[in-house]
């Protein structure tokens, strides 16, 4: 009688696929499984059997934006203030308004450069 172990099938004691490729189609499945961070091996398994591949993603560029946010978050602050007349922001000027609102801009801007980066890794 046969142990449980010994008739356990592994992908490594099964038949492997070949699959040939053109140079140009290897480099694209090599950069795919370099943004998905997978081997070759498992990404073409999983695009195979019509999993939906995962990207990673750059926890750093995510704190970046979630810092981003938070500035984006304080100048609408300052901008409410102004708009509600609130005592606070009497002495804002049209120059300080259009100031905060150049940061804005400036700041979304930002935000999209970090977003890019994560949707679209440096490999």
């Amino acid at each position: 009688m046969m142990s449980e172990k010994a008739k356990r099938i592994t992908r490594k004691s099964s038949t492997p696929i070949k699959v040939y490729s053109l140079p140009e189609e290897k480099e694209h499945i090599e950069v795919q499984t370099k943004r998905a961070g997978m081997s070759v091996t498992r990404y073409l398994r999983e695009v195979g059997q019509s999993y939906k591949i995962k990207g990673v993603v750059d926890c750093e560029k995510v704190r970046e934006l979630a810092l981003i946010n938070g500035d984006l978050g304080r100048l609408g602050g300052l901008l409410k203030l102004w708009l509600t007349d609130d005592v606070r922001t009497a002495q804002f000027g049209q120059s300080t308004i259009l100031a905060v609102l150049r940061k804005i801009e400036a700041t979304q801007e930002e935000m999209g450069k970090v977003m890019t980066k994560v949707v679209m890794p440096k490999i």
